[in-house]
């Protein structure tokens, strides 16, 4: 009996995306043989809405391991709930079904981060065979330790705060590099350490404007300091706000990043130069390092033993350094935040990394 596997990318690229396309068809192809058909679906759901789909041949798998991006294509999830009407969403997921019986699909993959994830759990709770596989730099999906695309935008992003050092040092200047992370700072913490930042803020711990510019000032005989900042980042007065207040309060002051008025706080506070440094897209671009190759592999072959057990509803995860899967319904809409009491945190405050909450 041959099998119909309908592959999609949604949400934004990162690095290991091909790499985990590539390790499910080539599994598929080894399990399945001349058994399997794989219809790769252009531009995630949007795809699967507007019926952009062709079947794949082997070959097309071949030689992108290494490939950034996706052969896909990739766009935002349809359903940001609070835009979306529901008559609007009845007929998105009306289509979407309707191209998933149209392409005789057995199963459908969707590889993603948080808000595939919530709409890979909507089909799969109107009777679509779905397995989700969780990407996303941001390492932010609940139920698996990490994510592909993760540990290469680290990379990435430490090596910014890298080539930072010696031009902060050389000008005596407070850099702050603004590092992707709008809810969850985990890239931002990871890469902060890794870069050997002095001040690491990060949207779960709110931060004290004065007590960042108090460590700078301690840091005033080094004659520069580096600050990685995740861009979702937030002070305490702010924390106590509602999304639209806070946006609104930083349209009023002219700002509208919390980056560009730490530094322009920090820098009336403390009379050193302070500039920013935006990597922004950059972290999501480039080959996937062999970390995340290795990862998505794994992650990739998970999927297609899933498919082999048609085991559906569930997400590929990475639990206690083994590669196993949760129930859909199980991560569906959850995110998962870093702990203020994360080991991560407690060893970047045993430097004397400072968060500008103490």
């Amino acid at each position: 009996m041959k099998r119909r596997i309908g592959i999609l990318t949604s949400g934004g690229d990162c690095p290991g995306l091909n790499a985990t396309i590539r390790g499910v068809a080539k599994a598929c192809y080894e399990k399945f043989g001349d058994d399997v058909e794989i219809i790769g679906i252009h531009d995630g759901y949007f795809g699967l809405i507007n019926g952009l789909c062709k079947e794949m041949n082997q070959s097309d798998f071949s030689g992108i391991l290494t490939t950034g991006g996706t052969i896909f294509g990739t766009k935002r999830t349809p359903f940001k709930m609070m835009q979306v009407i529901e008559d609007d969403k009845v007929d998105k997921v009306k289509a979407m079904k309707a191209t998933y019986k149209k392409q005789k699909l057995d199963c459908l993959l969707t590889l993603g981060g948080n808000g595939t994830h919530k709409t890979a759990n909507l089909l799969s709770s109107e009777g679509l065979n779905v397995i989700g596989l969780p990407k996303t730099i941001d390492n932010d999906i609940w139920g698996t330790s990490v994510t592909f695309g993760f540990h290469t935008a680290v990379d990435t992003a430490t090596d910014v705060i890298d080539r930072l050092h010696s031009t902060a040092n050389s000008h005596g200047r407070i850099l702050v590099a603004e590092i992707m992370g709008n809810k969850a700072g985990w890239l931002t913490l990871y890469s902060g350490i890794a870069g050997g930042a002095d001040m690491i803020v990060i949207p779960e711990i709110p931060y004290d404007i004065e007590k960042l510019a108090a460590a700078c000032e301690r840091r005033d005989s080094k004659g520069f300091s580096i600050m990685a900042v995740a861009e979702g980042a937030f002070d305490k007065e702010e924390a106590k706000m509602k999304k639209k207040e806070r946006a609104k309060l930083r349209a009023e002051q002219g700002i509208t990043t919390a980056t560009a008025r730490i530094a322009k706080q920090i820098e009336q506070m403390t009379g050193r130069e302070t500039r920013v440094c935006i990597p922004g897209h950059m972290l999501r671009g480039g080959s996937p390092s062999a970390y995340d190759r290795v990862l998505a592999t794994k992650f990739g072959v998970h999927a297609a033993e899933l498919v082999a057990k048609e085991k559906y509803g569930y997400a590929v995860a990475m639990i206690k350094e083994v590669v196993s899967e949760n129930k859909l319904e199980d991560v569906a809409g959850k995110t998962k935040f870093v702990p203020e009491d994360d080991q991560m945190v407690k060893y970047a405050k045993a430097l004397g990394v400072s968060f500008g909450d103490k």
